[in-house]
């Protein structure tokens, strides 16, 4: 493809052999007026990832690219190299492990963007695969495009994403998230500064199904992992109400990850460690103390926990 598409396709994929092929498909079947390119990002995967690849780049030369290296670079330098490969004046994010199920897709988001320059990213709606149990689930419908409910309930799926490519760049060049490998996802502080610094429009119609695995770092069955992994969300939140609110978010937001991890608890672990997670809250933020939640939650710990055992 010799001149630049309208759109590209940014996929990441490792050790993805089981769903690469149906997340490509998804996006070669993408019915548009505009030229579209994927562009592959494979980190040397220790399956068939890397063959698969170089499958489709060999069969469709003119619509995909592959991004590849001898050796691999992290999932945010790979994440980070294959936006950078991207040509296109929109850029949408489909990990080779979700796919897309609306043919129109691009074609709908393209046409938002290109009549309202004022907006920067759109997104739509996506349903739930769970992996384990073959089963589907429609996504939350209360969306949220405003940087300030955003901060303590992201609502935005980053397979049903289309923002500006010189946008995506300046947030790089602005944040810098490979300074923060604390951070436990590239795509959160990604929306959160389109919220901040441009106008975000959401779409109600479903286009995209997200896969989500038990191995995964946003939903492990590890309970401790979901944990680390919702307390990062929550500290990237913090960082962007420093920087790019007011601050009069951090005692909700602060309120929300306390909230969230002692749910969590109050179905796993034990009280002792229940206790020492609010107190450690309390400890960072002593008005967490005044919070109702963390004794109705350890009520309902203790009476979860005697139910199990009463069962035969």
């Amino acid at each position: 493809m010799s001149t630049p598409p309208l759109v590209s396709v940014c996929m990441t994929a490792y050790n993805h052999e089981p769903y690469l092929r149906q997340a490509i498909e998804s996006v070669l079947a993408q019915v548009t007026s505009f030229g579209v390119e994927l562009v592959l990002g494979e980190d040397c995967s220790s399956d068939a990832t890397a063959a698969i690849c170089r499958e489709y780049a060999g069969r469709y030369p003119d619509r995909v690219r592959l991004v590849t290296s001898d050796a691999n670079v992290g999932w945010r330098a790979n994440y980070r190299r294959t936006f950078d490969a991207c040509r296109g004046k929109y850029v949408a994010y489909c990990d080779g492990d979700d796919w897309w199920d609306d043919p129109l897709k691009l074609q709908t988001q393209a046409d938002l963007l290109e009549s309202d320059p004022s907006c920067g990213m759109c997104f739509t709606r996506a349903k739930n695969y769970y992996q384990d149990t073959d089963a589907f689930t429609p996504d939350e419908e209360v969306h949220f495009t405003d940087f300030d409910r955003l901060l303590l309930r992201l609502t935005v799926c980053n397979c049903t994403t289309l923002a500006r490519r010189e946008l995506i760049a300046r947030y790089y060049d602005e944040v810098h998230p490979e300074r923060h490998p604390e951070w436990m996802t590239d795509d959160a502080p990604m929306w959160l500064w389109f919220a901040a610094c441009s106008k975000v429009r959401f779409i109600p119609v479903f286009t995209a199904v997200h896969r989500r695995l038990s191995v995964s770092v946003s939903h492990n069955t590890d309970y401790r992992k979901r944990i680390a992994f919702c307390d990062s969300l929550m500290d990237i939140s913090l960082w962007f109400d420093t920087h790019y609110g007011t601050g009069r978010n951090r005692l909700r937001i602060r309120h929300r990850r306390s909230t969230v991890a002692l749910w969590v608890l109050s179905f796993h672990g034990s009280a002792g460690e229940y206790l020492a997670r609010w107190r450690r809250d309390v400890k960072q933020t002593p008005l967490l103390f005044f919070s109702p939640y963390p004794a109705g939650l350890l009520v309902k710990k203790v009476l979860f926990r005697r139910q199990k055992t009463k069962k035969p």
